[in-house]
Formats: C-alpha cells, structure tokens, sequence
C-alpha cells in the first residue's frame, strides 16, 4: 500500500457504530475446513477459514458483510467448492475469532496482511497458486483495496452487493460537510480506475440497502474490458444465492475458468 487511504475521516463514533456489527462466535471446522490465525500487531490476530475443495482449484479470498461471521460461511462454502474454488474466509477485527476492534484504516491495512498471510499458505499447502479476491457488501472496501494494488498477483475481482465508496454511510446518518467527503470519494473512484484486473460484479435487483446504482458504478469505473455485470432478479441485498444460486455460482464459476469477456 503506497498511500495513506483518506478512510480515517470515517473512524468516527457515529459512523463506526453504523458501519460494524460485530458479533463472536466459532463453529467447529467441517471436515474439508481449517482455520488460520494472522498476527496483526500487538495482541491483535486475526482469523481466516479455508474451505478446500481440491488443491488444484484456485481460490477466492473472501470478505464478507458488516453482520456476518466466518462460522456463517460453513453451509454456503461447498457451493464454492462445487463451482470450482477453494474459499477462504477473512474475518475482521472484532468479529468471530478475531481480536481487536473493527475500524476502517484497520480494514484498509488489514486487508494486506490477510492477502500476504493467505499467498504464503497457499504455496505452503501446494495449493494452485491463482488468487481471486472477493468482497460482499462492506466486503468490497477491503477487496477494492487490494484489486487496485499493482504489485499484487491476483487473477481477478469479484463483488456482491458492493458499492463505490463507503462514504455512503456517513451521507446517509448526516453530519459530514460534503466537502470533507470529497477527498476519500475521490479516492474511492480513482482506485476502481485504477483496478486492470478481469472483474465481475454481482448484484441483487432489488437491492434496498446498496442500490443497484452502486454496482452500475463501479462497472463503469472499472477500467478493463474483461467484466461482467450480473443482476439477480427479485433479490435483495442478502438473498442473491437464495433467489438466484444457479446464475450467481454459474457466473462465478464462468469467471474462475476465464469466461472473462465483456457484456
């Protein structure tokens, strides 16, 4: 990470409060699973899942929700699997095995360390090395951070239910001067710009807490012309798999074996 992310104006009181729901908890690892704990600095570390599927697939590293925990993940993993993909699950500060507190500059550095840490068991495990990162929701702070990084070796991009910047936040609950948005907005847009990764971006129709505006936004920022913009008919912001599993793992699946071209 060559700068220093304008993310701080958001580590405020009222706006973390509406932007983390942390919640602990760890369940058992299922039986193709197992969990990794990251040092992040002091008493910190942070925890990750590996849900393995075949040592020859490549992976997604996975960022998941503002309300979610790794431990979710155990029931809706073996899709994953059977799409093509190992899946790893990172956890953020403060949210199920992970200490520490969640806040936004956290999420931003994190995020680096999660990707190196998940690279070095990759090559450890003689797993496939290819690395696809993905980001749900709050998830696609983290996994935009890392995609717009140039000396990261990943294969490409994915996000569901994501947004441009989550600055959003601070607009809706009011309070921020526009002007002091601006900067991190900016930010925001530079680095999608910036992204040459292959993409493909994933969004439920009738998407009521990130509108459908979002994902439209980030499809055009993104530079390359490997991307793909898929709508989920009838589903909300936590229902894609429910309402539409079939297109959403076919499309991942399509992207993961270089189906990559643009809609």
């Amino acid at each position: 990470m060559s700068h220093i992310s304008q993310y701080f104006i958001l580590d405020q009181p009222r706006v973390l409060r509406n932007a983390f729901f942390p919640r602990k908890g760890l369940t058992p690892c299922p039986a193709n699973a197992y969990d990794l704990h990251i040092p992040a600095g002091g008493d910190v570390s942070l925890h990750c899942r590996f849900y393995t599927g075949d040592l020859a697939f490549p992976s997604i590293l996975y960022f998941h929700g503002n309300g979610e925990i790794v431990s979710d993940y155990d029931n809706i993993a073996p899709l994953y699997n059977a799409a093509g993909a190992n899946l790893v699950l990172s956890e953020y500060r403060g949210y199920g095995a992970s200490t520490g507190i969640p806040s936004f500059m956290a999420l931003i550095k994190d995020a680096h360390r999660i990707y190196a840490a998940v690279k070095e068991e990759l090559a450890r495990r003689k797993f496939n090395p290819e690395l696809y990162i993905m980001g749900r929701s709050l998830g696609s702070v983290s996994a935009l951070e890392l995609a717009a990084d140039p000396a990261l070796e990943s294969k490409g991009l994915i996000t569901e239910s994501g947004f441009v910047c989550a600055s959003r936040i601070a607009r809706r609950i009011g309070g921020y001067p526009p002007e002091k948005l601006e900067p991190l907005e900016a930010e925001c847009r530079q680095k999608i710009q910036n992204i040459p990764l292959p993409a493909l971006v994933l969004h439920g129709e009738e998407d009521n807490i990130v509108p459908m505006a979002e994902a439209e936004a980030i499809y055009d920022l993104l530079p390359t012309k490997h991307k793909k913009l898929v709508i989920i008919p009838y589903a909300d912001h936590n229902t894609m798999i429910f309402e539409g599993e079939e297109e959403y793992f076919g499309a991942i699946s399509a992207f993961i074996k270089g189906e990559k071209g643009e809609i």
